[in-house]
């Protein structure tokens, strides 16, 4: 099972350099999820960097996700805590991972899940959290 963080959803819809190792790790996990804040973050973050309109992608996001088949999971009581105790152990100012709320969300959504979490950069690998491609 994987979780994508934001940063996993738009190296690959954007084919950043990492798009290659990350679409050949969706191929190992059958159960793909992601979270409405991931989602956000991703069409933020191709607006901000990759100079698309937010209409447009919002609809190339959800393309994205149907076509591999993510499900959506539910952020409640149990990820909120689980996110609380990721900002005390990991966040920005507190941790060398610096977590933003974003990053401790799909720490959480990945942790409660049981899953491997998919995403672009060093900062989780400073965690505890399961890693879904090898650093």
């Amino acid at each position: 099972m994987l979780f994508a963080d934001a940063s996993a959803i738009i190296a690959l819809v954007a084919t950043e350099a990492e798009a290659m190792a990350m679409a050949a790790c969706l191929e190992r996990h059958d159960i793909r999820l992601y979270s409405g804040i991931a989602a956000w973050e991703a069409v933020a973050g191709l607006c901000r960097h990759h100079a698309f309109s937010p209409q447009d992608a919002r609809v190339i996001v959800n393309e994205f996700l149907m076509e591999f088949g993510f499900r959506c999971v539910t952020i409640g009581e149990a990820e909120y805590a689980t996110a609380i105790d990721a900002y005390a152990r990991f966040g920005k100012g507190r941790h060398p991972a610096a977590l933003n709320m974003g990053d401790c969300f799909a720490y959480a959504c990945a942790k409660v899940n049981h899953a491997h979490l998919l995403f672009k950069g060093n900062d989780f690998s400073k965690t505890d959290i399961a890693l879904a491609l090898d650093r």
